[in-house]
């Protein structure tokens, strides 16, 4: 068997969708499972939809996913260039046209908009166009008075009417469509250019292309390509059409969600290496269903035999809860590195950072969580006297009170406020009045925070605030609860 040789074929139009960064994704699985190569080939024959800055984008998405390709624009395996527009100047895709030309398998077609326009059929709610062969009927002398006239025109392939062709996919089995269903696709475009159909089975062949991953949205081209392949006698490769990817209302997966892309996710606060983890599951998973793996697992583990068919939802609840099993195991540099920022965006009076992003580094799905959680180191935000109400440790806003009069002047006494030493003075203190340790720590922690629910308990809050800023929080709320 010939060394296994796929490739990434991305167009230079914006940020990179979660679905191109899927078919990235396997095609470099398969490569580094099977020990092959991995290419990057830019396809930018569609000069009208190309972003500037788009091609920066594809080579920071890949750098920041760990995708790394053997072959590219900026690495000449020998079969360049890998960027389309440069191949087409060198006249590559012309080149090959022609041959078909030669061979009856595609003709020029010179018709115009008009008459283009004309041939427009409903069926049902859709309106389509099969081109009727006009051309086909042209005389070479007609095709060539045309030619030498500068009259517009494209290349279009020569499919057949009747019959039916079959095709292989590896994950979709066999397929057989009606040859009267394949209309007579435009191989080179009246500017020159080739088609995204024509120049990937041109391209795929040069480079020596073994695997071709795809969406299953191309299953329907796959006819006119196998056709291609066999009328220029070429190997056709293997077919790995990925699934659909749906949002959690089972519609395809837009720009209009917010989280569509790469680079959605990494604003969001999501790990690249978790965003990678997630979408390799879209459709896939490995034989011992382990989910939370390195690109050197899935590496191993992957077997693109074992895809799924079905649409794949973008779970956007799990791919939170897997980005906070990566945070809790993130090494403390780089966790504090993520981390600081966002706490500093919220709390800018002097208090000890560090410690506030070790209380929630276990409490956090994306870092943005941060800010809502640490907000009131800050200041109490505005609060219902209600929340001193607890059934569970039996306080009221009655009881709370008594015990913040009560407990004031113990704080105000302690010297250390450390988390230990205030932890052991409130209990002993608690012992000493009979209390339980909840019934006292509850409305301290109420005081200081104005929160419900706080990543750490009453004494480590008041570590961070310091004395002075605890025990003023402490008087403003007897003063609410006085009210």
């Amino acid at each position: 068997m010939s060394k296994v040789r796929t490739r990434f074929a991305p167009s230079p139009t914006g940020r990179m969708h979660v679905g191109n960064l899927r078919t990235a994704l396997y095609a470099y699985l398969i490569t580094r499972h099977e020990g092959g190569d991995f290419l990057l080939r830019i396809e930018d024959t569609d000069q009208e939809r190309q972003v500037e800055g788009a091609v920066d984008i594809i080579y920071r998405t890949l750098e920041k996913a760990g995708i790394t390709h053997d072959e590219g624009p900026d690495k000449d395996g020998g079969v360049g260039p890998y960027v389309q527009s440069e191949r087409q100047k060198q006249g590559i895709y012309m080149k090959y046209a022609k041959q078909l030309v030669e061979k009856g398998e595609a003709y020029y077609c010179f018709c115009d908009k008009e008459r283009l326009e004309s041939l427009h059929t409903m069926i049902g709610d859709k309106e389509i166009s099969i081109y009727d062969k006009h051309c086909l009927g042209l005389s070479k002398e007609e095709v060539e008075a045309n030619l030498a006239a500068g009259k517009p025109f494209v290349i279009r392939q020569n499919n057949p009417r009747t019959g039916t062709t079959t095709f292989h996919d590896e994950i979709y089995g066999d397929i057989t469509v009606n040859n009267e269903e394949l209309d007579d696709m435009i191989l080179i475009k009246s500017d020159g250019f080739p088609t995204y159909n024509f120049a990937n089975v041109v391209d795929d062949h040069l480079m020596g292309i073994t695997h071709v991953v795809r969406g299953n949205e191309y299953l329907s081209s796959s006819p006119k390509y196998n056709r291609l392949y066999e009328a220029f006698g070429w190997e056709i490769p293997v077919y790995v059409h990925c699934p659909l990817i749906t949002d959690e209302e089972h519609k395809k997966l837009s720009k209009r969600c917010g989280h569509s892309s790469f680079e959605d996710l990494l604003e969001q606060g999501f790990l690249p290496e978790c965003i990678v983890n997630f979408v390799a599951l879209l459709g896939w998973s490995p034989a011992d269903n382990q989910e939370k793996m390195t690109m050197q697992e899935m590496i191993e583990k992957f077997d693109y035999t074992k895809m799924s068919k079905s649409p794949a939802v973008f779970d956007y609840g799990k791919l939170k809860w897997l980005n906070g099993e990566y945070i809790k195991e993130m090494d403390d540099d780089r966790y504090m590195e993520m981390a600081l920022p966002h706490i500093k965006k919220v709390v800018t009076r002097d208090c000890d950072y560090e410690k506030i992003a070790k209380m929630v580094k276990t409490r956090i799905e994306v870092f943005p969580d941060i800010e809502a959680l640490v907000d009131f180191f800050q200041e109490v935000p505005e609060y219902d006297s209600e929340m001193y109400v607890h059934k569970k440790m039996k306080t009221t806003k009655e009881s709370s009170l008594q015990l913040l009069n009560e407990v004031l002047p113990v704080l105000e006494a302690q010297e250390d406020f450390s988390n230990d030493a205030l932890f052991a003075s409130l209990s002993a203190f608690a012992k000493e009045k009979g209390y339980k340790t909840g019934f006292v720590m509850w409305p301290i922690r109420t005081a200081v925070s104005g929160k419900q629910s706080t990543p750490g308990g009453a004494t480590e809050l008041m570590e961070i605030l310091g004395k002075e800023e605890s025990i003023a929080r402490i008087k403003a709320a007897i003063e609410k609860l006085s009210e």
